[in-house]
């Protein structure tokens, strides 16, 4: 079933990630993000959408102010702290009580935002992208998702042995840095120079292929591995975004990115009534007839 971590934040209570999976809500601050790019990088409608995220349950929020979906310009330093900037001080101001996070390959971006109130870093270059960012969460003391992705991976080579050499490297990088084991989170990177049918692969047993002692992010929330199977558009991916988090939480994952905080959360907690039984206290509904 699900292994048991506790990961440290500073100056709030733990991540503890186990049987009761944790939802990032996305909250995209860009112009041209794939699925909801241009609907929130307003400061007014990013904070509304953050505070909406919270009411549906999101237990952490993920602020990125730098697409990275196929053909998506680079965003210079100064102005992706632009973007994320001002939305995570307004959010720390407004005394928001879930963790932020900051999605983010840049170590200047990455510790501004964390002097700013963000307490996780992540990172889809698995610190492998830039040698500080390793470097910055050691600083501040704060926990790293790193996600696989290899632009330049030799495809044929099996997907599983190339993503524990991967995770091995990062792991190496943030033990160097002197981060603790304790402080990594693994994504597995779908979508990221994988094919479709090693995405399914990989939801169908991504713990063959991440160092089994650390937890799990998944996140393929609207993303083309389900549009390229339903032929469907982002807005449409709904029900294929739910039936890829229940997979994925059925399968080991602790914490799932996701854009549809309350339909996910949903769907996970029956998930886990359904692995570990309902919470003790609720009552038995009466019959029901369809």
């Amino acid at each position: 079933m699900h292994t048991t971590h506790t990961i440290p934040l500073p100056g709030r209570a733990p991540l503890i990630l186990g049987q009761t999976p944790l939802v990032m809500g996305i909250l995209n601050v860009t112009p041209d993000s794939f699925s909801d790019g241009g609907q929130h990088n307003l400061l007014d409608s990013a904070l509304a959408h953050a505070r909406q995220m919270i009411l549906e349950g999101a237990d952490i929020i993920d602020v990125g102010g730098e697409s990275t979906r196929p053909g998506s310009e680079p965003v210079g330093v100064q102005e992706e702290l632009d973007r994320v900037m001002p939305v995570i001080d307004a959010l720390v101001a407004d005394g928001i009580g879930v963790p932020l996070s900051i999605d983010t390959y840049k170590p200047l971006v990455a510790d501004q935002a964390i002097q700013a109130g963000a307490t996780i870093i992540n990172d889809v270059h698995g610190l492998q992208g830039a040698p500080q960012m390793a470097e910055v969460a050691a600083l501040h003391d704060v926990p790293v998702i790193a996600m696989h992705w290899q632009k330049d991976r030799d495809t044929t080579r099996p997907l599983f042995d190339d993503m524990q050499d991967y995770f091995t490297h990062s792991i190496a990088l943030a033990e160097r840095a002197g981060m603790g084991r304790n402080r990594l989170i693994l994504d597995p990177g779908f979508g990221f120079g994988k094919s479709l049918a090693e995405n399914y692969q990989l939801l169908a047993g991504f713990l063959a292929a991440c160092p089994r002692q650390f937890p799990i992010l998944i996140g393929t929330s609207r993303k083309s591995m389900i549009g390229k199977l339903l032929d469907n558009t982002p807005d449409q991916r709904l029900a294929g975004t739910i039936a890829t988090t229940v997979l994925g939480y059925i399968n080991g994952g602790h914490i799932f990115r996701v854009h549809d905080v309350r339909a996910n959360r949903d769907a996970l907690r029956v998930a886990q009534a359904t692995l570990y039984g309902p919470p003790a206290g609720l009552q038995a509904p009466p019959a029901e007839r369809g």
